[in-house]
C-alpha cells in the first residue's frame, strides 16, 4: 500500500473516532442536563442521526449540515460539538456562506428550543461561537493544505508526463538520425554500383548476352533503390522529423573519432585515447555509434567535470565493438546549464537498436563511467568481413 492509501485510512479512522466520541458526549451530556426521562431516547436518536450523516460520505453534503443544524437548533448544547464538525467540513470546502447560514439558523432557532439546553442561557452562546470559530479556522487551514498538496501532486504528474514525452521525442529524433545516416551510407554505395554497372553496360556489345542483361537489371535496380532512398530521406528531413532543427550527421570516416579527440584537446580538454583494432573493419553502423558515443561523452565531461582528464578506450575487434569513457569528478563547466539533457536517451536508443547496451553511472573513486558494448553481426571474422 502506498503512502497516500495509508494516509487516507488514518484520516478515515480518525474521523470515525472523533464523530463517535462527540456523538457519545452529546448523548450523555443531554441525558444529564434533561431530567425528564422522556427525552433520553430522542436525544440519543438525534446524536446517532448526526453521527450517521457525518460518517457516510454521500450524506455529508447537503444532508449533514441540515440535520446537525436542526439538532443544534432544537437541543442546543447537545449538537454544539457535532456542528463544529460540520463547520470544519464546510470551511475545508470553502463554503463560507453555508457555514454562516448554519450558525445563524442554529442560534436563531434555538431561542424556541428546549429550555435546559438552550444556548442563550447564561451567555453560553459565546462558548459555542468560540468552538465553532476554532473549528472553522482549522477547516480553512486543512482545506488549503489539501488543495496545495493536490496542486503539487498534479504539477509532479505533469512534469513526469512532460519528461516522458521529451524522452520519447529524443528517441524519435535519434531514430531519424540513424535512418538518415544509413541513407547517406547506402546512397553512396548504391551510386557506386549504378556507376560501375553503367560503365560496363556501355560495353554490352563485348559482353555475353546474359551478362549484359544482368548488368542492365542491376543498374535499374540500383537506380530505383536510390530513388526510394531519396523519398525516405525527404520524409525524414521534413519539418518536425528531427526536433529542434537537429541536423543529420554524415557517416564518419575511420579517422573521425581521432579528429574529434584532437579538436577537444585543442580546446584544453586532456584526453587519453586508446584504439584497438581497425575502425574500417567494423560495420558502418558501429562506427557511427562510436562517434556519437565519444561526442556525447566528451561533451558531458566538459559540462560536468571541466578540465578533468578523460580516458577513452575503443575496441573494434570481434565479437563486439566496445567503448569506455571515464573521467574523475570535477566542477561544472560554463556549458553545464546548456542542452536538453536527453543526449544519453538518444545514445541508448541507438545502441539498443544495434543489439547492444549502454551503461552510464558512477565508478570507483568518485569517477564517472560511460561504457557501451555493440555485438558484431553473426559470422563476422577477425578482419571484420563476413565469414
Amino acid at each position: 500500500m502506498n503512502s497516500s492509501g495509508i494516509h487516507s485510512r488514518v484520516v478515515a479512522v480518525g474521523r470515525w473516532a472523533t464523530v463517535t466520541f462527540f456523538a457519545a458526549v452529546a448523548a450523555l451530556n443531554g441525558a444529564q442536563q434533561v431530567s425528564d426521562g422522556r427525552y433520553v431516547i430522542p436525544i440519543g436518536a438525534s446524536a446517532l442521526a448526526c453521527a450517521v450523516v457525518l460518517l457516510v460520505p454521500r450524506l455529508r453534503r447537503p444532508v449533514a449540515p441540515l440535520v446537525v443544524t436542526a439538532v443544534t437548533a432544537w437541543w442546543g448544547w447537545i449538537g454544539t460539538l457535532l456542528l463544529a464538525l460540520v463547520l470544519y467540513d464546510l470551511a475545508a470546502a470553502r463554503r463560507t456562506r453555508a457555514a454562516v447560514v448554519c450558525v445563524a439558523a442554529a442560534l436563531g432557532a434555538n431561542l424556541v428550543g428546549y429550555p435546559p439546553t438552550r444556548l442563550w442561557g447564561q451567555e453560553a452562546y459565546i462558548t459555542a461561537l468560540f468552538i465553532w470559530a476554532f473549528a472553522y479556522v482549522v477547516g480553512l487551514w486543512i482545506g488549503s493544505r489539501r488543495r496545495l498538496v493536490r496542486a503539487l501532486a498534479a504539477d509532479v504528474e505533469h512534469l513526469q508526463v512532460e519528461a516522458q514525452l521529451r524522452e520519447e521525442a529524443a528517441r524519435v529524433a535519434e531514430r531519424s538520425r540513424i535512418a538518415a545516416e544509413m541513407h547517406d551510407v547506402l546512397a553512396h554505395r548504391l551510386s557506386l554500383i549504378a556507376l560501375h554497372t553503367g560503365v560496363l553496360a556501355t560495353r554490352g556489345d563485348t559482353l555475353p548476352a546474359p551478362v549484359a542483361e544482368r548488368l542492365t537489371l542491376l543498374r535499374g535496380a540500383s537506380t530505383e533503390a536510390l530513388a526510394d532512398l531519396r523519398d525516405v530521406l525527404g520524409v525524414l528531413r521534413a519539418p518536425g522529423a528531427v526536433p529542434n532543427g537537429a541536423g543529420v550527421m554524415p557517416a564518419p570516416v575511420p579517422g573521425d573519432v581521432r579528429q574529434l579527440v584532437d579538436d577537444a584537446r585543442a580546446a584544453s580538454q586532456p584526453i587519453a585515447l586508446t584504439i584497438h583494432g581497425r575502425p574500417e573493419d567494423a560495420p558502418t553502423t558501429h562506427r557511427l555509434a562510436v562517434y556519437r558515443i565519444a561526442q556525447e561523452a566528451l561533451t558531458n565531461a566538459r559540462k560536468h567535470a571541466d578540465g578533468t582528464p578523460v580516458t577513452m578506450t575503443i575496441d573494434y575487434r570481434v565479437p563486439a565493438t566496445l567503448v569506455e569513457v571515464t573521467n574523475p569528478a570535477g566542477l561544472p563547466g560554463p556549458a553545464a546549464a546548456v542542452g536538453s539533457g536527453y543526449g544519453l536517451v538518444g545514445l541508448r536508443e541507438r545502441v539498443s537498436a544495434l543489439g547492444g547496451h549502454l551503461t552510464v553511472g558512477p565508478a570507483g573513486g568518485g569517477s564517472w563511467r560511460l561504457a557501451a558494448r555493440i555485438p558484431h553481426p553473426a559470422g563476422t571474422e577477425e578482419n571484420g568481413t563476413p565469414a
